[in-house]
């Protein structure tokens, strides 16, 4: 029971990476909100999940969103000790075809999700306090046709080491992780993938990895485990590539 008597806050929390946290984190004995767009995602999570949890429906890109679910967890609970910050968006475009819509959407939900996050937990956020950040191995490569994206992700990137600065006075630890290739079925869909080509890519990316393996969405929950419990206290301002070695030998054709 690693996470027990703290409650923690996780956007994108009623599908794949989202749920698979919250569903670690209340087995390990902490209260979990989770927050998304689509509430009948969330009830079914939550049921998944079980009593040690609340759901409410925001979009991250809203702050006066995010100031209602940061309001639901001070009248409930008072306070909250891990925010994780794992909505995001993004998919493949050439960059000949990104549209200002297009560029809205995913800078808004991947950059302006985690400053409206944050910015409306801070006030129920005590002495040593933890923020984690879902960023992409990614921002460490420079795949074609993915540049919003990766701009995007980078930009959060960059909130680990700014964040821990600014917050260093109030002993709030920032950190990240930086998921490899994790095949989950929002994220097919939002590449525009059908599921015959999702399977044949993961095949074929299996055999690019170090690990011999695509990742699963357990991989990144045991790493959230570990950076929202005590016994990562004084790890700080880093980001944890979980991506089973791919960063290292790249370039690769992915």
């Amino acid at each position: 029971m690693r996470l027990e008597g703290k409650t923690a806050l996780i956007t994108g929390g009623g599908t794949g990476i989202g749920l698979e946290i919250a569903r670690m984190y209340a087995a390990e004995g902490a209260y979990v909100y989770i927050t998304g767009r689509r509430e009948n995602k969330l009830q079914e999570a939550a049921e998944k999940i079980g009593s040690n949890c609340g759901y409410m429906a925001a979009d991250v890109a809203v702050k006066e969103d995010m100031l209602k679910v940061a309001d639901k967890i001070r009248n409930e609970r008072g306070s909250v000790d891990i925010v994780i910050c794992n909505a995001g968006v993004g998919r493949y475009i050439p960059l000949t075809e990104i549209t200002a819509d297009e560029f809205d959407r995913v800078m808004h939900t991947n950059v302006l999700g985690p400053y409206f996050t944050v910015q409306a937990c801070l006030p129920l956020m005590n002495e040593g306090s933890t923020i984690i950040l879902n960023t992409s191995v990614t921002a460490s490569l420079g795949l074609k046709d993915f540049s919003l994206y990766i701009a995007a992700k980078s930009a959060e990137k960059s909130f680990i080491h700014t964040w821990t600065n600014e917050l260093r006075d109030r002993k709030i630890r920032v950190n990240a992780i930086a998921p490899g290739i994790i095949p989950t079925d929002a994220a097919g869909k939002e590449l525009g993938r059908s599921e015959q080509e999702e399977m044949e890519r993961r095949a074929y990316r299996a055999t690019l990895i170090p690990a011999a393996r695509v990742g699963h969405v357990s991989d990144i929950a045991n790493c959230a485990v570990f950076l929202g419990s005590d016994e990562s206290s004084y790890i700080n301002g880093v980001e944890i590539l979980v991506d089973g070695g791919l960063a290292a030998i790249y370039p690769v054709k992915l």
